[in-house]
């Protein structure tokens, strides 16, 4: 008799065991890589609640549940998600205006927006992002990153500069001794230990503000659960949704490019719902991708897999909750070094070369600039990717307008006459396709050939509609010749239908 029970082994056979798990070495890169980002996330999720109007614990949670959460849920291994600035920006006004718990309540709603929107395929529109939006997002993130450090260089004592020099030249040099341990780990502790025992006043961590002494305790949002609270988070939430998702796939995207690997769009864009969910029922203020964080963890400390995600949230709280007057004296000259290292690796230094610019399409150039322009004068990614995006269409449709190209042919008897039609015709190229005909002075027969054109839209059919209605009102009749099938399947569907068969 035949046994039914399943086999173990075979059950096993389909389990991928990650690398870090059989390769030691694996495991001390994703460990390092975990802790040196967890400590550059102290200082940027403390100025990130101080820009939504909360207590600095609040971004730390937020911090360590997104990047636990997304560790398991996510589709992109090894990117970071916390407490960012972009979605503080968005959130800050309802925080002011109606209160913390309309806050959390907003931020479980944006997780179910981002729930519903990846379910729906909106991580699709991806491949709709040109390469020079993609240049100009990563140029651009780069000098974010860098501005993000100005004030830190400013109007502080004079100790700091030689203590940032000093861990820029750590970081520089330190990989050529050894890569075992990452160069920001070792120029954090370095220069912690010397401001500690030299006794050297400069502004710290603890300056920040207060770290948490607990962890953080599940619980409801204190708002009331009625329709008015619903119209008022929704539009925020929406907003914080949108900005989150594009920064996550934008940034995932990047991470793809740089390790050479595909990752999971959709199950990115429901993972970060399901981690703004469970955030905000931790009362964080929500978050999305980091793409600095991102950065140190992927180019930097060389990470690849989701333990260094899940140790960085993990580590973070230690660092908080057991470690806080330790990390407190962390000078902000390291952390700034750190930074600063991250944005000259980040900046795409090719795509400004002369040699670059000189053979590069000036539409594509100015797709890039559009890009940066808009995310430095705003400081919102998401807002320079559309306008970037936009241009590229802008650009796209001149150029292919112009390609569509009318020439005439008259049989030598003068009884009828070809038109040839060459190009796309869509709503660019067939407006002014109307007026490449000579309706009074042609033969009484008139054939438009587009054999070597294909109609795209609507705006197309309609053109042509005219033309035929302007012949016919001379008593000439047009025939139409040389569509493909998508062609003349658009033709038969709505010619005569655009106006009402006039």
């Amino acid at each position: 008799m035949s046994s039914s029970a399943p086999n173990p082994a075979a059950r096993l056979r389909g389990f991928r065991r990650p690398a870090w798990l059989s390769d030691p070495k694996v495991l001390r890169t994703e460990v390092l890589a975990g802790l040196v980002v967890a400590l550059a996330l102290i200082p940027e999720a403390i100025s990130f609640s101080i820009i939504a109007g909360v207590d600095p614990a609040i971004g730390l949670f937020a911090s360590f549940t997104m990047a636990v959460t997304i560790a398991v849920v996510g589709g992109r291994p090894a990117m970071i998600s916390a407490a960012t600035g972009a979605v503080a920006l968005v959130i800050a006004p309802l925080n002011r205006e109606h209160g913390f718990g309309h806050l959390v309540a907003a931020v479980i709603l944006a997780g179910v927006f981002q729930i519903v929107l990846g379910a729906l395929g909106v991580a699709k529109l991806m491949r709709f992002v040109p390469r020079s939006v993609m240049v100009g997002f990563v140029n651009s993130l780069a000098i974010l990153i860098f501005m993000a450090q100005v004030p830190e260089m400013t109007g502080v004592p004079w100790p700091v500069y030689p203590l940032l020099a000093a861990g820029l030249a750590l970081m520089v040099f330190f990989p050529k001794v050894t890569s075992v341990v990452p160069a920001p780990l070792v120029s954090i502790v370095i220069l912690t230990v010397v401001t500690v025992a030299a006794g050297i006043a400069v502004p710290t961590v603890g300056d920040k503000g207060e770290l948490p002494s607990s962890l953080p305790v599940p619980g409801l949002p204190d708002v009331p659960f009625t329709m008015d609270t619903l119209t008022t988070v929704a539009p925020y939430a929406l907003a914080m949704a949108l900005v989150g998702l594009m920064e996550s796939l934008m940034t995932a995207k990047l991470v793809d490019d740089i390790t050479d690997t595909h990752s999971s769009k959709t199950r990115e864009s429901v993972g970060q719902g399901v981690a703004n969910i469970v955030t905000g029922f931790f009362g964080g203020m929500g978050g999305c991708a980091m793409i600095g964080q991102t950065m140190i963890n992927v180019r930097v400390s060389g990470a690849r897999t989701r333990l260094s995600t899940f140790l960085a949230g993990a580590f973070l709280m230690v660092l908080c909750v057991v470690f806080g007057p330790v990390v407190s004296d962390i000078p902000m000259a390291a952390l700034v070094a750190v930074m600063v290292m991250v944005s000259v690796g980040t900046f795409d230094w090719h795509s400004i070369a002369p040699r670059t610019l000189k053979r590069m399409p000036a539409g594509e150039i100015t797709v890039m600039v559009v890009t940066v322009a808009c995310v430095v004068a705003t400081h919102n990614l998401a807002i320079g990717v559309v306008a970037g995006s936009l241009t590229a269409v802008v650009i796209f449709a001149q150029r292919v307008a112009h390609r569509a190209e009318v020439t005439a042919v008259t049989d030598p008897d003068g009884t009828s006459v070809v038109y040839r039609v060459t190009g796309e015709l869509f709503f660019a190229s067939s407006n002014d396709l109307v007026g490449r005909f000579r309706y009074a002075t042609d033969p009484a027969r008139v054939v438009v050939d587009l054999s070597a054109a294909r109609i795209w839209d609507a705006s197309s059919v309609a053109a042509l509609d005219a033309v035929e209605a302007k012949y016919a009102q001379r008593g000439k009749s047009v025939e139409i010749i040389g569509l493909n099938e998508p062609s003349a399947r658009m033709h038969r569907t709505l010619s005569g239908e655009l106006t009402g068969g006039h």
